[in-house]
């Protein structure tokens, strides 16, 4: 018989998922992240999309992952250390082997490990002990083996069950954290509400995960974090580029105008642009611009016409504007420019986060050229700051460069819903 797990109560904790962009990290990250939400856990996330495009499957350079710190009190950013690795391939080891704290706990599907795949992330032979993890609690699971099984007598064709191990490992960390499955099975129900065949292999899949990592000795002790002693509400999980473009929605309602967004698509900026663009039925009028000059140039002129105007970028984005927004200062015009930071000088690299354009926004300006500058600091703090951000423009007839980073924009937060009744006019 098989003894009683140990519970382990902790007051915060990290995991970062992580392999290959089609590997659905993304969404198991988002998944474990809503779930821990709606359980009353506080929590910080980020995720971490590769640079380059295209890149070679299980090469460090096309590891996709997505990191969630989540505890019982107040927690503010995504973490530098993982508690909990999920690796769905040996790349994924070498992008994140030291980014583990000591003692942390590995789960790497071992089907994935083969001579190839090893040979391709960089190692020799074992990239366990190659990154000298020897002595972390190393979780060898065949999950792509067990999905194949699992889903055996279901009809679908290789590729989409494979595309269920996601699952798997994301029942294996349920139960790891105590988890109920209830919200995820929700999640694919209204999914794939057309496809009930899909509905049905992704939570066999999730649940032969959690089943697996209750049968299995390595796995003897489940951690317990307790939900957060947050303020009541109603709560919702936000990322940085939603919150903005909310808070922009909110501002203009308080004021009484139509709100008008002219903007270029960048990464990791175009969120805000898709945000607004889908709230036509809010009066948000929406342009999606043939380059950077051109979106500040119709907000102006939306701003001139009477409109709540705004327009989003990045980096390079911010330096095309710079001569529109001397001319906003110079005609006194009410606009907010979002400028989402990425890492590096000129194009960068947009899918890496940096406060990469500070003195450029306080001072990349031609002649004597005064503007209010603001950052937020959290996802949900992207809310008030645009909504403050608005605010000022109007009330004082001038531009406001709202700032913000990748790390903000993709991350996501709980946050409260606040009362249009609260918000200052």
């Amino acid at each position: 018989m098989r003894k009683k797990s140990e519970v382990i109560e902790r007051d915060e904790v990290v995991i970062r998922f992580s392999g290959d962009s089609g590997d659905g990290m993304q969404l198991t990250g988002t998944l474990f992240s809503d779930t821990a939400a709606l359980f009353g856990n506080d929590l910080s996330t980020f995720p971490d999309y590769p640079a380059e495009i295209r890149a070679r499957q299980c090469t460090v350079g096309g590891v996709s992952g997505f990191q969630v710190h989540f505890g019982h009190s107040e927690i503010n950013m995504p973490g530098d250390f993982s508690d909990v690795l999920v690796a769905m391939n040996p790349a994924a080891i070498k992008a994140n082997g030291k980014w583990i704290k000591p003692g942390g706990t590995i789960i790497y599907d071992e089907n994935n490990f083969t001579e190839k795949n090893i040979e391709k992330a960089g190692y020799e032979k074992d990239p366990i002990r190659e990154e000298k993890l020897e002595s972390y609690n190393i979780i060898a699971a065949p999950i792509s083996a067990m999905v194949k099984e699992a889903l055996k007598d279901f009809g679908l064709d290789p590729k989409s069950v494979l595309r269920t191990k996601n699952m798997f490992a994301l029942g294996m960390v349920y139960w790891l954290f105590d988890r109920k499955l209830d919200y995820t099975e929700e999640y694919f129900e209204k999914k794939f509400h057309s496809k009930p065949d899909l509905a049905e292999a992704n939570k066999i899949a999730l649940r032969a995960g959690y089943y697996y990592a209750e049968t299995i000795e390595a796995l003897s002790s489940v951690y317990k974090i307790l939900p957060a002693q947050i303020a009541k509400g109603t709560y919702r999980n936000i990322s940085g580029n939603v919150a903005t473009a909310w808070g922009l929605m909110a501002a203009a309602e308080k004021a009484g105008l139509n709100l008008f967004i002219g903007s270029y698509p960048i990464t990791p900026a175009t969120g805000i642009l898709e945000e607004l663009a889908a709230h036509k039925d809010l009066g948000v009028k929406s342009f999606q611009a043939e380059d950077e000059i051109a979106g500040i140039c119709t907000a102006l002129g939306a701003s001139f016409a009477g409109h709540m105007a705004v327009t989003s970028t990045s980096g390079p984005g911010l330096a095309l504007k710079s001569e529109a927004i001397g001319l906003a200062v110079m005609a006194e015009l009410p606009i907010v420019i979002i400028d989402v930071q990425r890492s590096g000088p000129s194009t960068g690299l947009p899918t890496k986060t940096e406060q990469a354009d500070l003195l450029q926004a306080l001072y990349g300006r031609n002649g004597e050229c005064p503007l209010v500058v603001m950052a937020a600091s959290t996802p949900s703090d992207c809310f008030h700051f645009a909504f403050e951000a608005a605010r000022i423009a109007v009330e004082h007839m001038t531009p406001v460069l709202l700032l913000t980073d990748s790390y903000l924009a993709n991350g996501s937060e709980p946050w409260k819903i606040p009362q249009m009744k609260d918000l200052l006019k």
